[in-house]
């Protein structure tokens, strides 16, 4: 029996839910999440979670997965994945995986990295001049150490940024070093779609989304996570900016910008991201039905 991990990915706000929950009911499959932001329980305004509707359409797995104040990393993640992945293919053909974290779908289709072991004081210090300096120094620190990491991260990402400066900083050599090694072999068949849209069409559709989450509640949700703002988990697009106006750095109204202005820039990183992966399908967003078509006619192929 072929077992196809069919991987419906893309920009954020590219139509990736509708399209995964119509495809897995004809398929009679799940969906495993792969959206980093979602396996949260206590983000779901801001993360554009699906609506309780909506999963209890189709059974999902690792939404709602972990708290904020439980560490949770990409290496976990691969080994909680391929041990479910190994159970659902006993009883199916197809698996949905769905999500825009590109590092995510690598590890699960592709294994990790081997790393070294890194100094617990360096991960300490670098912790410390986050939260007393902010990222600006942490992407200056990287720059300067591995220029080539650099313009590959999601600069935005202060997990990623001080996990390359560990390395870097632990063993002297530049964290892009020890990247690209042997893929792992896995026992599915991996079928990568990613999903696009014009970019002012997509760049429209974050825009109202940021609006909905705001009438959905997202203000009252990020001043109640507020408290915790410095949990890794807590530093991403749409609670940060926030939080910056919980302090008084900003106005409402600049938060709300710099909401809509870095997540499209969020939106952009993803889709460099997926152009440099190989095997990729790329499916103009449309109307649901035609993309079903597509999609079950790279299972015949």
């Amino acid at each position: 029996m072929s077992r196809y991990l069919i991987i419906i990915t893309g920009p954020t706000a590219v139509g990736k839910t509708s399209l995964s929950l119509e495809l897995a009911q004809q398929l009679d499959t799940v969906i495993v999440s792969c959206d980093s932001r979602q396996f949260y329980q206590e983000m779901s305004i801001g993360t554009a979670k699906p609506s309780t509707d909506e999963l209890a359409l189709v059974q999902h797995y690792f939404i709602n997965h972990r708290s904020i104040h439980q560490p949770y990393s990409v290496g976990d993640y691969e080994k909680e994945a391929i041990k479910l992945l190994d159970e659902l293919f006993e009883t199916k053909e197809q698996v949905l995986m769905v999500g825009g974290s590109g590092l995510f779908i690598k590890a699960v289709c592709e294994g990790l990295d081997q790393f070294p072991n890194v100094d617990p004081h360096i991960r300490l210090q670098l912790q410390q001049n986050f939260e007393e300096k902010g990222i600006t120094s942490l992407q200056e620190q990287l720059a300067i150490l591995d220029p080539i990491y650099y313009q590959e991260v999601d600069r935005q990402n202060p997990q990623r940024i001080m996990r390359a400066l560990e390395v870097c900083l632990s063993t002297n050599k530049p964290y892009s070093s020890f990247r690209s090694q042997a893929k792992k072999k896995r026992s599915f068949i991996p079928i990568y779609v990613v999903l696009t849209r014009n970019r002012d069409e997509l760049y429209a559709r974050i825009n109202t989304r940021v609006d909905w989450m705001l009438e959905q509640g997202l203000l009252e949700e990020a001043q109640k996570l507020y408290p915790f703002r410095y949990l890794n988990a807590l530093q991403t697009v749409g609670y940060t900016e926030l939080f910056d106006y919980f302090d008084q750095k900003i106005s409402l109204e600049e938060a709300i910008r710099l909401i809509k202005r870095n997540t499209r820039r969020y939106a952009k990183r993803q889709l460099t991201w997926f152009r440099k992966q190989e095997g990729i399908h790329y499916l103009v967003t449309t109307n649901i039905s035609d993309m079903i078509v597509s999609i079950k006619s790279l299972l015949r192929n």
